[in-house]
């Protein structure tokens, strides 16, 4: 079959001068050529906008005027790429990942052998963290969202409602159709709840697990207590207001049944006994997850201004993975 469609990717960047060379030299060596290579710096402090100068000077640099988090950030680079740019497909990244040579190629040879590939809004890599060996692999809707358990073969498709953003391949008329991620989720939640809005309109999202990325996943660790076992990385207050303000908002207006909110209810009190085994600062973690439920409920959405400086620093990376949400592969 003779490929017509143009692709970019985007990928979301904050202070990334570490992670980034690996990340850009990843995508420049895929065996399938991107048409373009887009960057969206989200206000970085540190020396981001000098290296991408003097190495990259070939890549397209969105430069922001603050840090819109990881919402604010692809809704950016997605109005560039898919609406001004009008490109077929959009490659989305977080700066730490890095995909594999035939990443995008098995992407795009995935498509190929899907009988409703009009109809298929995003393609999704497995992401990997080769350091732990753990992997993610999507979830699925059974009154709130389900982690894919088992490991496929590399060579199967399977069907999702919700994966991670980084790696994702997405077609850029499903974006036209349902609009850009919320800017006002800021980081969290973000790409769960784009993905529920693409099934709501009858998309679907394939993952193919013979595409793969190294992706940091951040740092969980596996922990056991009380013979309870489990992959956990403890997060300060202010993200676990976001991880909890972003679902229950979600939930509450997309699927409104009492199943769905007692189920999100109930893995809010499993993460709560989970954080108060394994995590760090519990109490004021504890009252951030009930601050983000008042606020989910009510619609407060937006960032909020906790005063913590460590948010100024997030990194992207840090405001989209669901690490606790792991399987092994």
């Amino acid at each position: 079959m003779v490929e017509t469609f143009s692709i970019a990717s985007v990928t979301v960047a904050y202070n990334g001068v570490k992670v980034l060379p690996s990340h850009l030299d990843g995508l420049k060596k895929q065996s399938r050529e991107l048409d373009e290579i887009i960057i969206v710096d989200n206000a970085s402090t540190d020396t981001t906008s000098e290296l991408l100068k003097a190495k990259y000077p070939k890549v397209t640099v969105l430069s922001q005027p603050e840090n819109g988090g990881v919402g604010g950030g692809f809704a950016v680079g997605l109005a560039y790429a898919a609406i001004q740019k009008q490109y077929d497909w959009i490659w989305l990244f977080d700066q730490d990942s890095v995909p594999k040579p035939d990443a995008l190629e098995v992407l795009l040879s995935a498509l190929h052998r899907l009988e409703n590939a009009a109809s298929t809004a995003i393609l999704a890599p497995v992401g990997v963290n080769k350091e732990s060996d753990l992997a993610y692999s999507g979830h699925v809707w059974r009154n709130g969202l389900r982690p894919v358990t088992g490991k496929p073969a590399e060579h199967e498709i399977c069907f999702v409602d919700a994966v991670i953003s980084s790696g994702t391949l997405i077609r850029r008329e499903a974006v036209e159709k349902i609009g850009l991620p919320r800017a006002d989720f800021f980081m969290d939640f973000v790409d769960y709840e784009y993905c529920l809005r693409l099934r709501r309109q009858g998309y679907t999202i394939a993952m193919v697990p013979g595409s793969r990325i190294d992706h940091a996943i951040g740092n969980p660790l596996k922990v056991t207590a009380f013979g309870l076992h489990k992959v956990w990385t403890s997060h300060p207050p202010w993200r676990e207001y976001y991880m909890t303000r972003n679902q229950i908002f979600t939930v509450w207006n997309y699927c409104p049944d009492w199943k769905a909110k007692s189920a999100t209810m109930l893995q809010l009190l499993r993460h709560s006994i989970a954080l108060l085994l394994f995590g760090k600062r519990k109490l004021a973690c504890l009252k951030m997850i009930f601050r983000g439920v008042s606020d989910g409920l009510s619609g407060r959405l937006g960032i909020r201004p906790f005063g913590d400086q460590q948010m100024r620093r997030c990194s992207t990376t840090a405001c989209t993975d669901k690490t606790h949400e792991l399987t092994v592969p």
